[in-house]
């Protein structure tokens, strides 16, 4: 499913934005580095999968916020090198980072779980249950 199919489908993630990180990027202090880590996100029937890869990262520096429909990801990624070393090649991205994702109204915020497991992060947002159809009695004058 591609990104315009999840926006115009009512899906869980209405419209994945980064608009939220050129504020947090400015407000950084110069010696911080706002990297954006890469995410999938998967459709199911009960809802969405989001996965962001977050290797080097432990839980106690994430923070995942849901405020006015929006999801945001952020935390930091330490540097991990031996003592008395020095760089020769790095592909990790350390530092700060930011993801925010606009939700739709289908999400049951009361059911958003989350774990980091192996470098990886695993948001889980389910859809609001649907209520059975009923029938509407018609009345005649």
């Amino acid at each position: 499913m591609t990104q315009d199919e999840l926006s115009n489908d009512r899906s869980v993630i209405a419209n994945p934005s980064n608009a939220d990180e050129t504020t947090v990027e400015a407000a950084a202090a110069p010696d911080r580095v706002l990297f954006t880590p890469p995410v999938d996100i998967f459709d199911s029937p009960e809802g969405l999968v989001l996965l962001a890869d977050l290797p080097g990262v432990a839980t106690k520096t994430l923070e995942l916020q849901i405020q006015d429909n929006r999801l945001t990801l952020l935390g930091r990624c330490a540097a991990h090198a031996p003592a008395n070393a020095r760089v020769l090649h790095r592909e990790y991205e350390e530092g700060d980072f930011l993801r925010s994702f606009i939700l739709s109204e289908d999400v049951d915020h009361e059911r958003i779980s989350a774990r980091l497991l192996n470098g990886v992060l695993e948001v889980v947002l389910p859809r609001v249950p649907r209520g059975a159809p009923r029938k509407i009695e018609v009345k005649s004058d």
